[in-house]
């Protein structure tokens, strides 16, 4: 198995940048955006977005956390028992922009069940997704609004995104395994 490092800190942080300045762009003062990172590292980066934004506009961003584990389509081939965990959503999603936040865009699945277990919350007037990483190989019609960097990969590679809060440091690698 070999890994190779694709982000470090620094670039992670000025990633972070880029993408509030990109939702800033789309949404100005964000009234009536909500930021909703998916459990686990999707959260982690959904809650640096949200700082990121509030330093610049003076006023927090609603920030909600969705944990989709009951929303899978893979649960039941899992091994072992899914980790059922809670979802934060702080207020009424009805008629919000959502940014959904996640760490890694790969066969679209997760973002599916984010959508599924969102939309029992009420319905938004819209929703958008933001991945720092997308790596391409959809199975599902889904693309990201917003991106930090794309990857091309094979489906033998893996991307992990390592954020200080969860890993103890940021980065972001790529894992090769041999075959």
């Amino acid at each position: 198995m070999s890994t190779t490092l694709l982000l470090e800190q620094h670039e992670m942080a000025r990633m972070m940048e880029r993408l509030a300045s990109q939702i800033l762009e789309r949404h100005d003062c964000c009234d009536h955006v909500m930021l909703v990172g998916i459990e686990r590292r999707g959260a982690d980066i959904a809650h640096r977005l949200a700082a990121r934004l509030e330093e610049r506009l003076g006023h927090p961003v609603q920030l909600g956390t969705l944990d989709i584990n009951l929303y899978r389509d893979d649960w039941t081939s899992l091994v072992g028992k899914p980790q059922i965990g809670q979802s934060h959503i702080p207020a009424s999603v009805d008629g919000r922009v959502i940014i959904l936040v996640d760490d890694v865009l790969y066969t679209g699945r997760t973002i599916r069940a984010a959508l599924e277990a969102l939309l029992d919350y009420g319905r938004p007037k819209a929703v958008e997704l933001l991945a720092l990483i997308d790596r391409g190989h959809r199975e599902l019609p889904i693309h990201a609004d917003y991106v930090g960097r794309s990857v091309n990969t094979s489906r033998q590679e893996r991307v992990d995104v390592l954020v200080a809060e969860r890993d103890g440091k940021d980065a972001v690698h790529l894992t090769t395994s041999s075959t």
